[in-house]
């Protein structure tokens, strides 16, 4: 940017990052709000992580983790970010950096690096949680929440969302159990030795189904092939849908409530389904909508994929927290500018 901005100074746009003390959460919150005027259509949110491979120790949050780039464990940074969309275009609101314990159990190196002082660990679900609340402040409404099963296989993030009343289409996996038809048994009755009312389900002898066995149990007529929208194409495949009650709520202490859509995908070329979702959308959602919005969360692999190639997301070289956030929101200011001239483009053309 130096060299083709007039009277450019490296030093001093590199200072502009990583030590001005301007307020990155203040421009997200302005992006937030502008984004809300530019895409008046019907709405979603859509969570995800991306990874920074990294040399070294120094950079801040950077661990031998799982990174999604890398398509492995290597040594990277992880960030959580919550995403805008419509059918036609999506954009970043927030994002945040995944601490390892081995980070927040640190205080010296927490210290080093400036993350502020008082943070704590945080699962990827509840920093995806907070950045929720966060939005919500900024005039984000109760749009419906979608994510893989990075985040949906989480029982605390789902009952999040429901509890600030959030319907969601989130990918589980094949392992997740489910009561196809209703909860047996019921609250354990006996209760622990402090007096406490019991935490536990107590269904006796049945057991959960898995949704991979569920899945193999299925007759070929109840497939359906359904198509939708994919860029500029569209794409076709084979889903079967039916209303479950989650085990693993059940498991974590949550006494079943009302039954949510299951949706699983098998193409019909592939030897195992490819993909399972729950989902709180109504019960009266046409098989094609709750298809069509499970698949809209592609949009945010397009914008991570835009965001590291053409703006340079993945190329921020310095080691601190500030500098990483501030560096995370000039780059979703770009991004929203581009996006927001590409609408007008195709509005005009």
């Amino acid at each position: 940017m130096a060299l083709y901005v007039p009277g450019g100074d490296e030093q001093a746009l590199q200072q502009f990052v990583s030590d001005s003390p301007w307020d990155y959460l203040d421009v997200r919150r302005r992006l937030t709000e502008q984004a809300l005027a530019v895409f008046p259509e019907e709405r979603y949110l859509i969570f995800d992580e991306t990874g920074f491979p990294k040399q070294g120790k120094h950079s801040v949050g950077v661990a031998r983790q799982y990174c999604g780039t890398l398509g492995k464990i290597g040594n990277c940074q992880v960030a959580v970010s919550l995403h805008l969309a419509t059918r036609h275009a999506s954009v970043p609101l927030d994002w945040d950096l995944y601490l390892p314990e081995v980070w927040t159990e640190d205080p010296a190196r927490m210290r080093r690096a400036q993350v502020p002082e008082g943070t704590a660990f945080r699962t990827k679900g509840e920093i995806a949680l907070d950045e929720l609340d966060r939005v919500r402040t900024w005039g984000v409404g109760d749009y419906t929440v979608l994510a893989d099963a990075g985040h949906g296989n989480s029982a605390e993030f789902r009952k999040g969302l429901t509890a600030r009343e959030h319907r969601y289409v989130v990918g589980v996996q094949g392992s997740t159990g489910i009561w196809p038809d209703h909860v047996p048994g019921g609250p354990k009755t006996r209760r622990n030795r402090l007096g406490r009312p019991p935490v536990a389900w107590d269904y006796g002898d049945a057991r959960p189904t898995l949704l991979e066995t569920l899945a193999h149990s299925l007759p070929t007529e109840a497939w359906h092939v359904v198509s939708w929208d994919y860029g500029a194409g569209k794409k076709t495949s084979r889903f079967y849908r039916q209303r479950v009650h989650p085990a693993h709520d059940v498991v974590h202490g949550a006494w079943p409530q009302q039954s949510e859509w299951l949706l699983i995908e098998w193409p019909e070329d592939q030897s195992e389904p490819s993909h399972y979702w729950l989902s709180t959308l109504p019960e009266d959602i046409s098989m094609q909508a709750l298809v069509r919005t499970a698949k809209l969360r592609w949009r945010i692999e397009l914008d991570y994929r835009q965001l590291k190639d053409e703006l340079g997301l993945d190329h921020f070289e310095g080691r601190r927290w500030p500098g990483w956030q501030r560096h995370v929101t000039l780059v979703s200011v770009a991004y929203h500018f581009l996006v927001q001239q590409q609408l007008q483009g195709k509005k005009n053309g």
